[in-house]
């Protein structure tokens, strides 16, 4: 269901087509389309699915993973991103839903997958340095988006993804152009929960049920410090939009920010 912000209504039709329980959203980026449409759904299912949210219909069916889908990410260069139980991460074209690769590394289930536009996607024509001021026009969204990816990639140079998983490690990689990782990434003790690049792209957080955040190199993959004071698996990280301060939160009931 899509729901109205402002009134918590629902606008449109329920968009029903998953056989089981649906695991993941993404929307299509705002400097794609400045009505942002397009939406992709992942379900238990191991389908994904492509919506026009305006007619309510199925544009199209990403079909390729044997087991759950948990995780999708719609990049900034009209590739979807999916990581699955089947221990595999797959890159598609949104265009058409040609899978383009196979990433394959991972001895468990891959539970979290993070891009590092991911801030600069998120916030798309939303800049914060000015305000959070929408533009008056759909033109002037999608020229801001753009120029706010375009930035993004001009610091971290290339769309980058990281995934995590529950054989304790996570893998970094350049999508778009092999199917090689650049790094593995090892050191926790336990499975992976998620996995998130900081705003600036310099830092990849991961929360683990070994009671620990650890800091990685977002170019590298290079081990960079242990968080610790957890005295139960973590779940979740978050990163302030000035990539200074990170929050974390536990089974423990406690909430921890920490100065990077």
């Amino acid at each position: 269901m899509i729901w109205d912000s402002a009134t918590g209504t629902q606008i449109g039709k329920t968009l029903s087509r998953h056989k089981q329980w649906i695991t993941y959203l993404a929307w299509q980026p705002m400097h794609k389309d400045p009505k942002c449409r397009l939406l992709a759904s992942a379900g238990k299912d191991g389908n994904i699915h492509i919506w026009d949210t305006i007619q309510g219909t199925v544009v199209r069916s990403l079909s390729g993973h044997t087991a759950c889908v948990t995780s999708i990410r719609w990049g900034g260069e009209g590739l979807i991103y999916s990581g699955s139980q089947d221990r595999t991460v797959k890159v598609w074209r949104a265009a058409d839903g040609i899978i383009c690769r196979s990433l394959s590394g991972h001895a468990h289930w891959i539970n979290t997958l993070a891009l590092n536009t991911d801030y600069a996607l998120r916030t798309s024509c939303f800049d914060p340095k000015t305000g959070c001021n929408r533009p008056a026009t759909e033109e002037e969204c999608q020229k801001t988006a753009q120029r706010r990816y375009d930035e993004a990639l001009k610091v971290c140079g290339e769309e980058r993804l990281v995934s995590g998983s529950d054989d304790f490690t996570m893998f970094l990689w350049n999508p778009s152009e092999s199917k090689n990782a650049i790094a593995r990434l090892t050191g926790h003790q336990q499975l992976v929960n998620q996995v998130m690049f900081s705003p600036d792209t310099r830092y990849i957080a991961s929360a683990s049920f070994d009671k620990s955040v650890k800091l990685w190199c977002g170019r590298t993959g290079k081990f960079i410090a242990s968080l610790r004071g957890h005295v139960n698996a973590v779940y979740q990280v978050s990163w302030s939009a000035d990539s200074r301060l990170l929050v974390s939160g536990s089974a423990d009931s406690t909430l921890k920010v920490g100065n990077v």
